[in-house]
């Protein structure tokens, strides 16, 4: 496996300082562990950051920190097979932290399936997937959508992502999705506000479409 799109570097170090709302650090997360590039770029930044924290002057902790601390650690994620309890793809290690809901069928070929991560104002996370040759027509966001693709691949206008391939779009830009043939396509997607669906066909079927 090949991974051609990556986060910006300001991303990454963002997620290595814990910087990022936990809705888009899954996105991130799962990247990471299906691109060795970015595994590598993230010990470098946590390199840098323990440097750091060791040149720095000694901090009091809150009252409690390390109990809670702790109480994560010794917390067990639910085993693939309750985590993917509904969906039956794999899932990447760091959903499988994370209840899943069932499938939905949203228009079209397309279905999405919840994923129940800590809500950050309106950016929500949920698998997305797509049979060979479905197609999301033109639109547009009213927030920002963070991509990671699990399986199969699709392309816009300009690029193909297939696993690993990380896609960041914001309310600037206006695309499409085409599955490509021969598997199904299954991505996490972390989305701010939802989309808007362009033109008159667009318009039309926008009332039945729900991401």
């Amino acid at each position: 496996m090949t991974v051609m799109h990556h986060p910006s570097d300001e991303t990454l170090a963002a997620f290595a300082a814990g910087a990022l709302d936990e809705p888009r650090a899954v996105v991130v997360a799962t990247h990471v562990s299906m691109c060795a590039h970015c595994a590598a770029a993230m010990r470098a930044f946590e390199h840098v950051g323990g440097a750091l924290l060791d040149a720095a002057a000694p901090a009091a902790m809150s009252a409690g920190a390390l109990e809670r601390a702790m109480a994560r650690l010794d917390h067990t994620p639910p085993d693939a097979a309750s985590a993917q309890r509904n969906p039956a793809e794999l899932l990447p290690a760091p959903l499988r932290y994370y209840p899943v809901g069932r499938w939905r069928r949203v228009g079209g070929g397309l279905f999405t399936c919840p994923v129940d991560v800590p809500a950050h104002g309106d950016v929500r996370v949920f698998l997305l997937k797509g049979g060979p040759g479905t197609r999301l027509l033109q639109h547009r966001h009213t927030g920002t959508e963070w991509t990671c693709v699990i399986q199969g691949a699709y392309r816009d206008e300009q690029r193909r992502y297939g696993p690993g391939d990380f896609d960041e779009v914001d309310e600037s830009i206006e695309h499409y999705q085409v599955v490509e043939e021969g598997e199904t396509c299954i991505a996490v997607v972390a989305m701010q506000g939802d989309i808007r669906l362009q033109g008159w066909i667009g318009r039309l079927l926008q009332p039945f479409i729900r991401l």
